[in-house]
């Protein structure tokens, strides 16, 4: 089984008048969980959600637990994470987060092939 660790470029929403750009990176593991992924933003902060819940989001609002995701216009989307002392909402370019959920399934189905 492979890994797929890929990175994007995030907006950082806040009260400020500007967005604030922040690396994220983007993770897969499937001998660790098949149906989660995991981002990791800056500052060690680290957020397992499933991966349905992401692709939900790219098409319309989807929340569950301490995170939602929706698009935001036809290029945006946005994720927003709940956490007991932050809120951290960040915008990302849609097709980048597409093209890590197809990296995520390109990863699976090769664990399947090498059987």
């Amino acid at each position: 089984m492979r890994a797929v660790e890929d990175h994007a470029r995030g907006r950082l929403i806040s009260d400020a008048p500007v967005a604030r750009a922040v690396p994220v990176a983007l993770r897969y593991d499937p001998g660790f969980s098949p149906a989660t992924v995991r981002f990791a933003l800056p500052g060690g902060v680290e957020w397992s959600f499933p991966r349905a819940l992401l692709e939900d989001g790219l098409r319309e609002p989807a929340h569950r637990g301490d995170i939602a995701v929706w698009p935001c216009g036809r290029a945006q989307t946005v994720v927003e994470f709940h956490g007991a002392d932050l809120v951290s909402v960040v915008q990302f370019d849609s097709v980048a987060l597409t093209r890590f959920l197809e990296h995520t399934y390109a990863a699976g189905a090769s664990s399947l092939t090498t059987r």
